[in-house]
């Protein structure tokens, strides 16, 4: 193992992880709000909205985000619309976790009993209240484990950024490979990143999984 090359270019991982932490934070806020807006598409039972979220979801989740950037970066172009590479990993990301955050969403929603809701209004409370005080924050103490753990995949998913020429850790690991034929070193450095930006993830998860249960939610 070489520990002088590792010394020599982590600074290159440190760069590319901060590039893949904003592109992922961006793409992570905007798929909870696409999966908020869907599930409660959902909830009040929309017609034409609710065909058009599951045929989303459906797409979705049945092709992979590097199809999806393939189709942003290099079939757009074909039809007029320029994105840059950027764009398209935050888009790409926010579509496909706008639809497991939809799910995530849908299930803490359903969770809520129906009893609660009629109490709730029959106390004289307007239906968006009952969704502010009563639904909205027991649907989401239901849903934060599925919510973290959608987060960790979609920071796993931004390894396919490479693909639309964004120097992402998975670009850097590949580059250094290319150039030095120090795969185990490279890989190494590319594990250790990774590990850095998902366990706190998994750290916070866990903690609010943990006080959530205290707390009485989600039994």
């Amino acid at each position: 193992m070489d520990v002088g090359f590792m010394m020599k270019y982590y600074p290159l991982y440190v760069e590319a992880a901060k590039l893949t932490l904003r592109l992922g934070a961006w793409g992570i806020f905007f798929s909870i709000i696409i999966g908020l807006i869907c599930a409660l598409t959902g909830y009040y039972r929309i017609p034409v909205f609710r065909r058009i979220v599951a045929a989303y979801i459906e797409l979705s989740r049945n092709t992979p985000l590097l199809v999806q950037l393939f189709f942003l970066y290099f079939g757009l172009p074909k039809a007029g619309v320029m994105i840059s590479s950027e764009g398209c990993a935050v888009i790409g990301l926010s579509f496909l976790g706008g639809s497991y955050m939809a799910e995530a969403f849908r299930s803490g929603l359903e969770a809520v009993e129906k009893s609660q809701v009629e109490s709730a209004l029959a106390l004289g409370l307007t239906h968006s209240q009952v969704m502010r005080y009563v639904v909205f924050p027991q649907a989401l103490a239901v849903s934060v484990p599925a919510l973290c753990a959608n987060v960790i995949f979609l920071i796993k998913e931004t390894s396919v950024f490479s693909v639309v020429a964004l120097a992402d850790l998975m670009y850097v690991a590949k580059d250094l490979i290319g150039l030095y034929y120090q795969t185990d070193e490279a890989l190494l450095m590319l594990v250790i990143a990774y590990l850095i930006l998902l366990l706190p993830v998994s750290v916070i998860a866990g903690c609010l999984e943990r006080r959530l249960r205290y707390a009485g939610f989600g039994d």
